[in-house]
């Protein structure tokens, strides 16, 4: 029985003149992190030597990264230059959707990407066979089921809850707790609900990513006395990558419900500043993506050259 048909954003600022200076840097960063998570898909796709599970895995969460940054960064960018920044009832229903839809589908492949490094270092003789497409298939299709199962159950009784009057929102895009609070109901139920469903799934994906990460690097020590530093290497990309996402996460499940101006910030990096992060973490440190992307370079350069003639 809502009377709300739509929600006003308060976003970052209210300062004109810092609203411009943040559209030109948000601008910036939204484009690289785009760009850069393309760059990566078409590098896997285009290259055969990177046709392999760790990088079939890494695409996907490339894939996921883009579409983590574009599912609210655009209209935050519109919207600094609106006087009145407002979204529709079901624009805001889309955008709670998504996010959780995407974050839990990229908790779930952070998990299937440690595993990857699990059969890899751990059994390596064995990885090809363990580690094959159809495995590799099923895990991202797991990771997006997942996703779509934990946001679901969360919009399921979001869309039913009575607005029948307070409707602005204290970020720059309608994130679910203070989307909650503005209900025509006590939300302390609902409130404790969402931090079960939301806090249990990433405990779980962050508890299996601590044991997956120990039990590797107790594996190689005991293996070989210089292979600390070789494991270490390898998955230092990915225990970045883990630090940034869940770090953030912990931060907001530990404080779920309270405003704070920091809230604000730890959205902006989960949403824009992390795909931002993650191709970078990725392609700095890895030999064979920074060849294959300069093979890609020359490539799109002799088309260029030949599509001009």
């Amino acid at each position: 029985h809502s009377v709300v048909t739509e929600f006003i954003l308060l976003g970052l600022s209210s300062s004109q003149e810092l609203q411009l200076v943040l559209f030109l840097v948000f601008s910036v960063f939204y484009g690289a992190a785009v760009l850069g998570n393309i760059l990566i898909i078409l590098t896997v796709i285009t290259d055969s030597r990177l046709h392999s599970p760790m990088y079939f895995l890494l695409s996907n969460l490339s894939f996921i990264d883009v579409c983590q940054a574009t599912f609210a960064t655009p209209k935050m960018i519109a919207d600094f230059l609106n006087e009145h920044k407002t979204i529709t009832f079901q624009g805001c229903m889309s955008q709670i959707f998504f996010l959780h839809v995407f974050g839990g589908s990229e908790m779930v492949l952070l998990v299937a990407m440690a595993y990857d490094r699990y059969i890899a270092i751990c059994r390596p003789l064995h990885y090809l066979a363990i580690m094959s497409r159809r495995v590799c298939a099923v895990l991202v299709g797991v990771s997006w089921a997942i996703g779509i199962l934990h946001s679901a159950s969360h919009l399921a009784f979001t869309v039913d809850l009575p607005f029948c009057g307070p409707n602005k929102v204290d970020n720059f895009f309608c994130d679910l707790p203070l989307v909650i609070k503005l209900a025509c109901l006590d939300t302390y139920v609902l409130e404790i609900l969402v931090l079960t469903n939301s806090g249990l799934l990433s405990l779980i994906c962050f508890l299996l990513l601590l044991v997956s990460y120990t039990v590797i690097l107790a594996t190689v020590h005991h293996q070989a006395s210089g292979g600390m530093s070789k494991a270490l290497s390898t998955l230092s990309a990915h225990i970045t990558v883990v630090v940034l996402f869940f770090g953030p996460l912990i931060f907001i499940y530990i404080w779920p419900f309270e405003s704070f101006p920091i809230d604000k910030f730890i959205s902006v990096f989960f949403t824009v500043f992390t795909p931002f992060l993650n191709p970078m973490i990725y392609t700095l440190r890895n030999k064979d993506v920074k060849e294959a992307m300069k093979k890609l370079k020359s490539r799109m350069l002799v088309l260029s050259r030949f599509s001009r003639k």
